[in-house]
């Protein structure tokens, strides 16, 4: 792909390189109305840059549930675990495009909200899980969430590359923004869940894609 070595190239898992938004979605629906709750058409906007435990508390918060945050992971983490492992596939050319960075000596890590549990067994099931030389938990960093860069940054000193030197790759305008910040270069996949956002991802983005098929062959 003529890709430029010593570079880093950081990925978000959820509706970046997963086609995953809409296990989501079904999660929120079967867990809510277990309880009786239609989904508000804002709730996803709300928690899509939160961490897990935060999304959980959030969610107990707005609806009054008697449920620990600890409960309600454990009760998605059990929900989701089977799709990911099963259902969840890759962004169009998404591993043609790992494998290529791969190839060129590009040093690969992704930076994720999701937890362990979910993100080795999608992984794994994708076919993506050789690619990365690192992968970084918004967990690494403390109780923060995507609108803070931390995450990028850790993942670029683990990488060993200078922030400029970063391409982030993220479907999230909150995260487009806070990798922005610290001087990477930021390109957005387009996802469904960010829809409300596309206006302004593209503003903000250095380039938008809707399958890695036209992704940067240089970082």
């Amino acid at each position: 792909m003529g890709i430029n070595t010593g570079k880093g190239a950081i990925f978000d898992l959820d509706g970046t390189l997963l086609d995953s938004m809409g296990v989501w979605d079904q999660v929120d629906i079967d867990f809510l109305g277990r309880r009786g709750i239609d989904v508000p058409d804002d709730y996803m906007t709300k928690v899509s840059a939160m961490q897990f435990r935060q999304i959980a508390e959030y969610t107990i918060a707005r609806f009054d549930l008697a449920d620990t945050p600890e409960q309600l992971m454990a009760e998605w983490d059990e929900m989701a675990r089977v799709a990911y492992s099963t259902v969840v596939e890759a962004k169009p050319h998404a591993i043609e495009y790992l494998r290529g960075l791969k190839a060129s000596g590009a040093k690969l890590a992704v930076a994720t909200s999701l937890p362990p549990t979910l993100r080795e067994p999608a992984m794994a099931h994708v076919g993506i899980d050789g690619f990365f030389d690192e992968v970084v938990s918004v967990d690494d960093v403390g109780d923060v969430s995507k609108e803070n860069p931390d995450v990028y940054l850790l993942a670029a000193e683990r990488l060993g590359v200078a922030p400029t030197d970063c391409t982030v790759f993220e479907d999230l305008l909150a995260g487009i923004k806070a990798a922005k910040s610290v001087g990477m270069t930021v390109w957005a996949m387009n996802d469904d869940s960010s829809d409300g956002d596309w206006a302004e991802i593209c503003d903000v983005a250095d380039g938008v894609l809707f399958d890695f098929a036209d992704a940067p062959v240089a970082l």
